[in-house]
């Protein structure tokens, strides 16, 4: 089992800045890919970020150049740092874990983007 808590989301303008984080504890040794996924109102939930245990990293193409994922593998911590953020980033951000037996997901974060 793998249990995750998330922090950071919120309010902020238009081209404002936020930082996401996810700690993750329990079976956390077996873990590969961490990463942020989020969902827009009437939208399903889509890959923003990941990053693997070798520090490798995939992004959406929306989100390229503003956002970055990191990762500290000692804090079992991954992190999300959202730059330029715009109305349509607004959306519930949920953290996901990769494990060999199948993946868990964070309760997820309200971000919302005012124009």
């Amino acid at each position: 089992q793998v249990q995750l808590v998330e922090s950071g989301g919120g309010l902020v303008q238009a081209g404002g800045s936020l930082r996401l984080s996810c700690a993750a504890s329990g079976s956390t040794g077996s873990i590969n890919y961490m990463g942020w996924y989020r969902r827009a109102q009437g939208q399903a939930r889509v890959l923003v970020a990941r990053i693997n245990s070798g520090g490798s990293t995939d992004y959406a193409d929306s989100v390229k150049g503003r956002f970055t994922i990191s990762r500290d593998n000692a804090k079992n911590t991954v992190y999300l740092q959202m730059n330029s953020l715009k109305p349509e980033d607004t959306a519930v951000y949920f953290c996901n874990v990769d494990v060999p037996w199948g993946g868990y997901w964070g309760q997820g974060t309200q971000v919302t983007v005012s124009s």
